[in-house]
């Protein structure tokens, strides 16, 4: 088996699909407790995504993407794997809107003395996506290029099989499994030279 049909199969536990299929379904009826089932499953790996794409700025789009989840899950018609798919196309669209607003209005960066000191982070979720090791593979794939590195994230940390991921980005499905493998094999290599511990 391939890197990239490996990326079919996610090794890391989610919910039972029936699960989430009735969270989805009690959240389009409105049933907040079940939006918030969702947006557990969903947000840590919807972040990391748009972090990719954008950076600093993730956090603030990815808000900005759970706005149009949010607003239009009620018209949302599909399963929990469609429902992961959505909420990609989603913030790669507002990914992809911020790239541009920041293209016209370039931002001047401020001494850092000007700002208050940030809150203490008190969330424990926030505190293990932004862990030494997710950056540092973060890092390491953000030294790919761009299209690899989407690729990747959407198959690897979204968990978006090579037909919904073709869909996304407009490829062919084989065309992005070439770009998950060789992407794949270059991130190999990165780890070989720096010599990180696997």
């Amino acid at each position: 088996m391939s890197h990239a049909e490996e990326l079919d199969h996610p090794p890391w536990p989610v919910a039972g699909p029936e699960d989430l299929g009735t969270a989805l379904r009690a959240a389009r009826e409105g049933d907040e407790d079940a939006f918030r089932t969702l947006y557990r499953q969903f947000h840590p790996r919807l972040l990391r995504y748009v972090r990719t794409l954008v950076g600093d700025d993730a956090e603030d789009v990815t808000s900005e993407a759970w706005l149009h989840i949010a607003r239009d899950i009620t018209v949302f018609d599909g399963d929990a794997e469609g429902f992961r798919a959505w909420t990609a196309t989603i913030a790669r669209h507002r990914a992809l809107d911020h790239l541009r607003r920041r293209r016209r209005r370039p931002v001047e960066q401020a001494p850092v003395a000007e700002f208050p000191d940030p809150p203490a982070p008190d969330d424990t979720e926030t505190a293990v996506l932004d862990s030494l090791s997710t950056r540092a593979a973060l890092a390491l794939i953000a030294r790919l290029p761009r299209d690899q590195a989407e690729i990747i994230v959407l198959r690897v940390v979204i968990g978006l099989d090579a037909k919904a991921v073709a869909r996304l980005v407009g490829k062919r499905p084989g065309a992005v499994r070439t770009a998950a493998h060789r992407g794949l094999r270059r991130l190999e290599r990165l780890i070989n030279d720096l010599e990180l511990p696997r």
